[in-house]
């Protein structure tokens, strides 16, 4: 394909972490063929980052009923949607098709290059999850990609005081640092900085945002609960830094250019840890419960003091 014309397909389902870590791929696209549409078949509330981040030029929901037949033996397959694939001259899919199914199926319906790339990394191998990503793009002669998730968006407006971003949740109750915890180091941001604070948060965390900001003076906390990712992230493009887990909205932070701390649980951080080089990851041998604010609060004070490292 010229790297002028055409359109490309990038297929990706999963939850934030694992769109926010195929950005990449979606860079490399864009650069290799820069006058290329390029679109996604995702969930638009996720999806959508690549399109305000101008890394995408239009997104289409992976949902869509019309889809269910291609997931399937011998599907009778939607006109509509054949037609739309056969667009495409390269489709780079993954999904999780164990099968073959919907490979089988959408080839069916199109002269397309089609390449299945993994869903999620395999965990016996220690590769980044970008690194395995991109891999398969090495069959379009794309072998240098940045491995580092980027969005850019317009320089936000510096608020009247320095902000933390904070999330304190994740996907799983496993990974979070225990509520006791977040208390008493967001008070030892009040009491020892004139930083305010922005509480993250989605259904996953429930009251737990409300809770953690009762205590707090409220002229210097905002709540931001289940806010539109591409809004979040130029939210988060305003703050100072951040402090989160293992999730989705980390990674969010760290590909909006926001130093930060990653508090680890039992992840196997050399697969999922965001990659920029403004984030640290920080655990505790003896389990996350055993991480204390005060170790918390020093690192990211020394983190938000040095200076940064050159970015690539």
């Amino acid at each position: 394909m010229s790297n002028t014309k055409g359109k490309i397909l990038v297929i990706r389902g999963g939850a934030i972490g694992d769109f926010i870590l195929t950005l990449p791929v979606l860079s490399a696209l864009r650069r290799q063929f820069p006058d290329t549409h390029l679109e996604v078949l995702g969930y638009p509330h996720i999806a959508s980052l690549a399109l305000h981040g101008c890394l995408a030029d239009a997104v289409r929901p992976v949902e869509a009923r019309a889809l269910a037949a291609f997931f399937a033996d011998m599907g009778d397959l939607d006109d509509a949607m054949g037609h739309y694939f056969s667009g495409f001259h390269i489709i780079v899919s993954y999904l999780y098709d164990p099968d073959c199914f919907f490979a089988g199926n959408v080839k069916a319906c199109t002269k397309a290059q089609f390449i299945q790339g993994p869903h999620r990394p395999d965990e016996a191998h220690s590769l980044h999850a970008t690194d395995v990503l991109l891999k398969p793009l090495e069959r379009l002669a794309i072998f240098d990609a940045d491995p580092v998730p980027r969005l850019s968006f317009p320089d936000p407006i510096p608020p009247p005081a320095p902000v933390l971003a904070v999330h304190p949740g994740s996907g799983s109750e496993k990974k979070n640092w225990p509520p006791p915890q977040w208390a008493r180091f967001l008070a030892h941001i009040m009491s020892s900085t004139d930083w305010n604070v922005l509480l993250i948060g989605g259904e996953a965390e429930g009251s737990r945002l409300s809770e953690l900001a009762t205590p707090l003076p409220s002229s210097r906390v905002r709540l931001a609960q289940s806010q539109p990712l591409h809004e979040l992230a130029q939210s988060l493009r305003a703050c100072l830094g951040f402090v989160g887990h293992d999730s989705g909205i980390t990674h969010l932070a760290a590909a909006v250019g926001l130093p930060g701390l990653a508090l680890w649980a039992d992840t196997n951080e050399t697969i999922w840890r965001p990659r920029s080089p403004d984030f640290r990851v920080l655990r505790n041998s003896d389990g996350l419960a055993r991480l204390s604010p005060e170790t918390v609060f020093t690192v990211l004070k020394n983190l938000l003091s040095a200076p940064l490292p050159p970015v690539g």
